[in-house]
């Protein structure tokens, strides 16, 4: 008997079927690891990230960050840009990566010029042949500072002493703690920061300049051609320091000042997945509370300003699909995103299905097939035995042992129909007790029985 379609391998099959859709579904639902490339090493936004990693672990979300330092945000936008990267912390007028999508202002940075009022330096023309102090700083900073003096004809001087030249600018490098006595000494005519606006350094610093003065009033540099200097330096950004920021009795700044700056950004690749980025742009914000409990820097978090869809996609600095999505309230469900899945695991589902019904008739089929082949044999044999000698009937009597046998043995494998099993023993028993008649009829007539006009009926149940 066949033994193919035997009901283990069946249900090896569907364990295996089963494996499979439950290994596709732990896929989907798993959480999903993202590399980020950090910097810079001495910054702020290596804490805010490191503090967003536990955060997600913590809170069981279903993104992971493993952090990539570097020391420089040129190396972490060259390794987003080399694939090395899902994300990346990004200064965009350093070194702006060709596949990199904005998803969230990590901070905003203006460039600061404030001096003891009345010092009559408002403009940077009024910069010329002064001293500029400068508190710490990175390399992006002296970019800026020089490609804004380098617009208005001004140039720096980095260092030197004795008179300085016309079109020039001293620059006076400084630690914070020096800058009042620079100020009382006459070291230094104003100092510049690029810097948040509402950071505790950008506060202490104006409070620095602010005790320096007689009148306790605060003279910052202005830069009014903002929007020109930004066509020129397109990865520029336009900042205004709200008046009253830095005190109000008396109110620093009198009035609002209009300024340039720069944004350290968390950048996603452009191929990532839609769903991914507005993840993890969805994560920063609902977890920014928790992320100020371990950095200060996490109250600078924000969404890139924008005011249609086609304005944030089509920027200087183009912001993430996802992260368009999340903010606009448009992310999609679990239904959204796995509908795909879904409906491919319900089609293969109802196919397997078909499969097996399919499968149980086939099988149907086959043992009522071998049960028929049977069961003609029997009959066969019953007219085969009433003319057969003696050595005959040996044969047919072993045949029939070996059919009873085989049925027996396809019992033990498989369900079988109990009226069909019952018709094939009553056909076993027919064959037997006519092939023990003839045998009796032989020994008493000593040679071959002649046939009869008997007709066996055998009743079997489809």
């Amino acid at each position: 008997m066949t033994t193919a379609f035997r009901p283990e391998r069946i249900f090896l099959v569907t364990s295996l079927v089963l494996t499979v859709a439950a290994a596709v579904a732990l896929y989907l639902l798993q959480a999903t690891t993202l590399t980020i490339a950090v910097a810079p090493r001495d910054g702020t936004e290596p804490a805010l990230i490191r503090a967003y990693a536990e955060a997600l672990k913590t809170a069981q979300k279903g993104v992971r960050l493993k952090i990539l330092p570097f020391d420089d945000v040129r190396e972490s936008a060259k390794a987003l840009e080399a694939g090395q990267a899902d994300l990346a912390v990004v200064r965009p007028d350093v070194d702006l990566p060709a596949n990199g999508l904005t998803l969230a202002i990590l901070r905003d940075q203006a460039m600061l010029i404030a001096s003891p009022a009345p010092s009559g330096i408002t403009t940077f023309p009024g910069l010329a042949r002064k001293r500029l102090g400068i508190v710490a700083h990175r390399d992006a900073d002296l970019w800026l500072l020089k490609n804004l003096m380098g617009y208005y004809g001004l140039s720096l001087q980095e260092g030197g002493t004795g008179p300085i030249p016309a079109g020039q600018v001293r620059l006076v490098p400084m630690a914070e703690e020096d800058l009042a006595g620079a100020f009382a000494q006459k070291r230094i005519d104003a100092v510049v920061a690029v810097i948040a606006p509402a950071a505790p350094m950008a506060l202490r610093l104006v409070g620095t300049v602010q005790a320096a003065s007689r009148t306790r009033k605060v003279d910052f540099v202005g830069v009014e051609d903002g929007p020109a200097i930004i066509e020129r330096l397109p990865r520029l950004q336009a900042v205004t320091v709200p008046a009253g920021l830095f005190g109000g009795s008396p109110k620093v700044p009198e009035e609002e000042v209009k300024t340039v700056g720069a944004s350290y950004r968390l950048m996603a690749k452009a191929s990532m997945s839609r769903t991914v980025a507005a993840d993890v742009t969805q994560h920063l914000f609902e977890l920014r509370s928790r992320l100020s409990d371990a950095t200060p820097a996490a109250d600078y978090v924000a969404a890139p300003a924008y005011e249609t869809t086609a304005e944030a996609t089509s920027a200087r600095l183009p912001i993430h699909p996802g992260a368009i999505d999340y903010y606009e309230r448009e992310q999609q469900g679990f239904i959204e995103r796995y509908g795909d899945w879904v409906y491919l695991l319900a089609v293969l589902g109802g196919g397997f299905g078909s499969a097996l019904a399919w499968l149980r008739q086939r099988l149907r089929r086959l043992r009522r097939e071998r049960i028929d082949v049977v069961m003609d044999r029997l009959l066969e044999i019953l007219a085969e035995a009433r003319g057969a000698e003696a050595a005959g009937l040996d044969a047919l009597t072993g045949e029939v042992d070996a059919l009873a046998a085989d049925v027996v043995r396809y019992t033990r494998e498989r369900e079988t129909d109990t009226r069909t099993m019952a018709a094939v023993m009553i056909a076993i028993e027919t064959a037997r007790s006519t092939i023990a008649d003839c045998r009796r009829m032989i020994g008493a007539t000593g040679g071959a029985v002649e046939p009869r006009r008997q007709a066996f009926r055998l009743s079997a149940a489809e």
